[in-house]
């Protein structure tokens, strides 16, 4: 493993307890970065806090509420001084069904959680970042943003509002030394599938020519170089993790 270098770093992952975000948590912390995970999951943080050892601590945050969002980039600066990364990974999948019986509940709360949580998140950093010119923003989308998938018309709408999002506000935050930048994972085994239909999971499957589910520490090698500083010039792109699927 190439061993990136974040030393001096504070980083932020949210949806650090598990998943995609707990594996880049990992990565980050054996690369040097002073980490705050943010999860809803009270158990799932102490567990993880525990795992990952000293330079973590954690934050219990509901990111569809923007005024936690606010406290808890606060309580972060307070305890560690700044953010300098931030890695967006919280989101859910909702339930699959077509979108003429999709329920409107629940398609209120995947957008919430996946569109307007990476809004909250993303503007609450921001301000930090451009008074100290300096930033790296992972968001993670989906390949479903980019391609869609049948019977889940929410989460695809709202990943593909954060690709839409991350690519204008990396271009609005190109004069500085800011690089936001979004990836489009393939599925990979993790929680959210405990959403998601058997039949839908195989459908995921067969469309990844790689012939085989993301493994989460493929996700995190990525996202490790793209919150360096190496990564200096490239900012309001997507990044492809679809095992081959993407078709641009």
């Amino acid at each position: 493993m190439n061993r990136i270098d974040l030393e001096g770093r504070v980083a932020v992952v949210t949806g650090g307890a598990q998943g995609i975000g707990f594996a880049v948590a990992q990565r980050l912390r054996a690369s040097g970065a002073t980490l705050c995970l943010w999860d809803m999951n009270t158990a799932a943080l102490e567990s993880a806090g525990a795992e990952l050892g000293s330079g973590t601590t954690s934050i219990t945050v509901d990111i569809t509420n923007y005024e936690a969002v606010e406290a808890a980039v606060s309580d972060t600066e307070q305890r560690l001084g700044r953010i300098d990364i931030l890695v967006h990974s919280a989101g859910i999948a909702g339930r699959n069904a077509p979108l003429d019986e999709y329920d409107l509940a629940e398609w209120h709360r995947v957008i919430d959680v996946d569109l307007h949580g990476a809004f909250y998140v993303n503007r609450a950093v921001l301000p930090g970042m451009k008074a100290r010119n300096y930033g790296r923003i992972v968001n993670i989308a989906s390949i479903a943003g980019k391609e869609g998938n049948p019977n889940a018309s929410a989460y695809a709408a709202a990943k593909a509002g954060v690709i839409g999002m991350t690519k204008a506000v990396g271009k609005e935050c190109a004069g500085f030394d800011i690089a936001i930048n979004a990836v489009t994972p393939a599925t990979a085994k993790t929680r959210i599938l405990d959403e998601l239909k058997p039949e839908f999971i195989d459908y995921m499957l067969s469309r990844i020519p790689r012939g085989r589910f993301l493994e989460v520490e493929e996700a995190a090698s990525m996202i490790a170089w793209l919150v360096s500083q190496e990564n200096s010039f490239t900012t309001a792109s997507v990044f492809d993790l679809s095992g081959g699927r993407a078709t641009y």
